[in-house]
């Protein structure tokens, strides 16, 4: 297939790698060149701006920050939000430069409203849409193994299959209607926030009571208190690393969308908005672009701890 990947961030980027290895032939639209000069490394093309995309895609995969960039990067809307791995780039729409028929995987952790809104313009415009927000971090993208939160036409998971077998190793079809992907990326991202907030709370006391951090992080990978998020994201605090593989900024955003949701609904949810309070209080502090797990750095501001530093760094 002819497939555009719009964003090159950690999860585009490896996305768009995979298409490429699986024989697709891909072109990639980032606003940053250091990401176009990489992917184009590959032999494979890539354009600053969705409006400079070939006229003849048969799928479009769009891995942007929020509904507002999908909209742009299809519609040409103009506007875009900052604060994020990638914006795509440019303020002309790629819907235009689509063959009749094709189909748009919309991979953003949007709100189930807007998931539904965006799938009823793209298809009055003649086209299939796939609400398919994705799990698996940076890991999961690279290995053209992640999971896939699906709802979408059966005509759109049928066009889409070639795309979702080179980059994804288990695609769940939740529904018909686009919105119903976005709700479970929605509970997900619940879960993900705390898991976070509380490993990165954790830590912290354990490094305030003096436990050395290390061996904390041994013990309770193997003991019952252990998650997937303490496993995967307190290293990159042990090793003084805060590269953004998904940033603090990331969360201030997706536990928005929740409260948010949980508010139409009148449904109480104090654990999220907890940690939605930690998340946008390590922001204040100059930590968005970070890696989400330093959101430690709200307690070692309020006690004074010291946090592993980063093997020949400050």
């Amino acid at each position: 297939m002819k497939v555009g990947v719009i964003g090159l961030g950690t999860m585009g980027m490896g996305a768009a790698l995979n298409l490429h290895r699986k024989g697709h032939q891909v072109i990639g639209c980032e606003v940053r060149e250091a990401a176009r000069a990489e992917f184009v490394a590959v032999g494979a093309a890539a354009v600053t701006s969705p409006a400079e995309m070939p006229t003849d895609l048969d799928a479009v995969v769009v891995f942007v920050i929020n509904a507002a960039q999908t909209e742009q990067v299809l519609f040409g809307a103009q506007g875009s939000s900052d604060g994020g791995d990638s914006d795509g780039g440019g303020s002309g729409g790629c819907l235009a430069r689509l063959n009749k028929g094709a189909v748009i995987l919309c991979c953003a952790t949007i709100a189930p409203e807007a998931a539904k809104a965006l799938g009823a313009r793209i298809e009055a415009a003649g086209f299939l849409m796939l609400d398919s927000p994705v799990s698996g971090g940076k890991a999961g993208a690279q290995g053209g193994t992640l999971t896939v939160m699906g709802a979408g036409s059966d005509a759109a998971f049928a066009k889409a299959r070639p795309v979702l077998d080179a980059i994804a190793a288990k695609v769940w079809q939740l529904g018909t209607e686009p919105g119903v992907g976005s709700t479970v990326k929605m509970v997900n991202q619940l879960l993900a926030g705390v898991h976070i907030a509380t490993a990165a709370e954790a830590l912290a006391l354990g490094i305030r009571a003096g436990a050395d951090p290390k061996t904390l992080f041994e013990v309770i990978s193997a003991s019952a208190g252990s998650s997937w998020m303490w496993q995967n994201r307190v290293p990159h605090v042990l090793d003084g690393d805060d590269t953004p593989l998904s940033a603090v900024n990331i969360f201030v955003k997706d536990l928005g969308i929740v409260l948010d949701q949980a508010r139409a609904l009148t449904f109480p949810l104090p654990l999220a908005a907890t940690a939605h309070q930690l998340f946008l209080a390590a922001a204040a502090h100059g930590e968005g672009a970070k890696d989400d797990v330093f959101v430690i750095r709200v307690w070692q501001a309020l006690t004074g701890i010291d946090l592993p530093k980063k093997v020949g760094g400050r």
